[in-house]
């Protein structure tokens, strides 16, 4: 049966996520380090997963990468962050990355966070 998303965010999520299926496949080594040290960097410590999700959506628009972008701020919601809390993550990077942090924002972000609240009906 054929994956049918039903909005963009969820397309990206399930392209990135058939991704890295093949990628691991081809690659098993190297994936379950990669995935190991990743799992370990966002595990609860002095910083709460919910504020280590801020921090990555950041990073994500920081450096203009869309699928990081997308699953950080499906991140920031699953973690319990509100819409207010990462709007204002949002500002924290336009404030460093200016015009093209800001555009993904107003753009990226806010369809992300409206496709996810939609796929939780």
């Amino acid at each position: 049966m054929e994956f049918e998303a039903r909005n963009s965010t969820e397309a990206a999520l399930h392209e990135y996520k058939s991704g890295l299926g093949v990628f691991t496949q081809k690659m098993p080594e190297f994936a379950k380090h990669f995935n190991a040290f990743t799992e370990e960097c966002f595990k609860e410590g002095a910083l709460s997963q919910r504020e280590k999700q801020l921090i990555a959506l950041g990073i994500s628009l920081y450096t203009q990468d869309e699928y990081c972008i997308i699953y950080h701020t499906k991140g920031c919601i699953d973690q319990g962050c509100s819409e207010q809390e990462i709007l204002e993550a949002v500002g924290v990077t336009a404030a460093f990355g200016g015009g093209a942090a800001m555009s993904q924002a107003v753009t990226l972000v806010q369809e992300c966070i409206e496709d996810l609240n939609q796929l939780k009906q």
